[in-house]
């Protein structure tokens, strides 16, 4: 089982050559165990709204055709994961990463990000390089 950090999620339905070998790697070998935290739609449609990110089609679109095509499966923000995420300690104030990271721990899988904040967290295993 592996959750997909936004970004990872954007880069392997877009432009996969943006993961390293080693997150590939990871992606292929939890075929059919691959998690998206749905705090990560969200994430997307504010990061296109704001510009910082530009996608083929409309976000829901992108959305809904990555999760099929890539067999990933949706994991819906809780309470416990909304709580949970309040109560990590304060290495940065990201709340998107936050639930990722509760949401992580809440599973007890490992996340395929490049973001070094959340290796910051104890208890977090991260894949990446």
């Amino acid at each position: 089982m592996l959750l997909l950090d936004t970004h990872a999620f954007v880069w392997l339905a877009s432009d996969l050559k943006k993961l390293p070998a080693r997150a590939r790697q990871a992606v292929r070998a939890n075929a059919g165990a691959l998690f998206l935290s749905s705090i990560s739609g969200l994430e997307i449609g504010i990061l296109v709204k704001r510009e910082r990110l530009t996608l083929p089609v409309a976000p829901d679109l992108f959305i809904g055709r990555a999760l099929e095509q890539h067999a990933v499966q949706e994991l819906p923000v809780t309470w416990e994961a909304a709580y949970a995420s309040s109560r990590l300690p304060d290495i940065h104030n990201d709340p998107f990463d936050r639930i990722i990271v509760a949401t992580a721990h809440i599973h007890d899988m490992p996340i395929l990000s490049k973001d070094r904040a959340i290796r910051q967290y104890p208890g977090t295993t991260v894949v990446w390089q």
